[in-house]
């Protein structure tokens, strides 16, 4: 069985994290927000699920329940 993946795109994860575009692709660059998922020469989307996770972390950051840092 297919698991139910949702991909997003950039305006869907920008209204989700309330991060800016270009500090979307700043962390995705550097290794700390998920990478993008190509769909064509100019198109990408973000699996739903990831991003949600990465939101997650930054809570539990917040908690104290993680000691990584940005």
């Amino acid at each position: 069985m297919t698991p139910n993946i949702k991909l997003i795109r950039i305006k869907d994860v920008i209204d989700t994290t309330g991060l800016a575009r270009l500090t979307i692709y700043k962390y995705v660059d550097k290794g700390i927000f998920p990478k993008a998922v190509k769909l064509g020469s100019r198109s990408v989307a973000w699996v739903e699920s990831e991003v949600q996770e990465w939101i997650l972390e930054r809570i539990a950051q917040r908690d104290g329940t993680v000691t990584e840092c940005l």
